[in-house]
């Protein structure tokens, strides 16, 4: 079965679980690892017989049979280097960094709308656990206000995450608004050293405009989106069901990874990287369609 080939650039542990989820696309061919440094993320895909270069985005450019990269890097080098020169090229870019240049991408909500962009944003892994909640709660009675707390284990948050912290806020909390409907939307991240370690959870509160459309028209929208998202994150559950008081709505979600590289309690990453693989391959799909194989 012909497969769109993909590239994924940065080899740490957000691009090596991103490999192994692509070993079981049906869609999608790991073609190329990209990294700067004869790094351990590099070996392991060499170990796999996937092709490798330490020459980062310019490696996947020179080849003239990659479809697709995922940016696994940081939102400076996307924003500068890799987004850029990826277009330039005509590859479509997933980027799993918080530089956003093209448009948010949370695939249960706007993927439809977006499969034809060069460059697409996964937002981050608060993003893409809760946005979907909030725009379940304002489709049916509008949001005022999003507030999102993300909290995750310390040791799922490597040098990247911790890098783009102020990165991480800010593209959510605008994500929230830009793709979840609220008017307004905040975000907070909290890093939990707890031994052993916590699955991610992420706590959403919404202040809806209708609140007389009832909880029972809330609940079942939310319990709707959550099936949906159990399609590409199967550990995604409700810690706590929704509640209503007034015109609060509050939920708690948790996410269990699928330990396919990182461990369960890495939701936070498995989340964004499986978000992603569902995107590329919705957009491989239609490659194929198109005879752009």
């Amino acid at each position: 079965m012909e497969k769109i080939k993909v590239a994924v650039i940065g080899p740490g542990n957000i691009g090596s679980d991103l490999m192994y989820k692509i070993f079981r696309s049906k869609n999608l061919e790991m073609a190329m690892m990209a990294g700067i440094v004869e790094s351990e993320g590099i070996r392991r895909a060499m170990s796999k017989g996937i092709k490798t270069t330490i020459e980062g985005v310019d490696g996947v450019v020179r080849e003239d049979d990659i479809r697709i990269a995922f940016d696994a890097t940081s939102a400076a080098a996307h924003l500068k280097f890799n987004g850029p020169k990826l277009r330039e090229k005509g590859i479509v870019s997933i980027d799993l960094t918080p530089a956003a240049i093209g448009p948010y991408c949370v695939p249960v909500v706007n993927l439809d709308q977006l499969k034809e962009e060069p460059d697409i944003n996964m937002v981050t892994c608060g993003g893409q656990a809760t946005i979907p909640i909030v725009y379940a709660i304002s489709r049916v009675a509008g949001a005022a206000y999003a507030e999102i707390v993300a909290c995750i284990s310390s040791k799922s948050a490597g040098p990247g995450t911790r890098a783009n912290m102020d990165e991480f806020t800010e593209t959510t909390s605008k994500a929230l608004e830009v793709v979840g409907g609220a008017d307004k939307g905040k975000a907070i991240i909290i890093l939990n050293p707890a031994e052993p370690p916590l699955m991610m959870t992420n706590t959403i509160n919404v202040r809806v405009k209708d609140p007389g459309v009832g909880f029972e028209k809330i609940r079942d929208s939310i319990n709707s989106m959550v099936e949906e998202l159990k399609t590409y994150v199967p550990g995604y559950q409700l810690r706590v069901p929704p509640t209503m008081d007034g015109d609060r709505v509050t939920v708690i979600v948790q996410i269990e990874g699928q330990a396919d590289f990182l461990p369960a309690y890495s939701g936070n990453l498995d989340i964004i990287n499986s978000a992603a693989v569902a995107a590329a391959e919705k957009i491989a799909e239609q490659m194929l369609k198109e005879g752009r194989g």
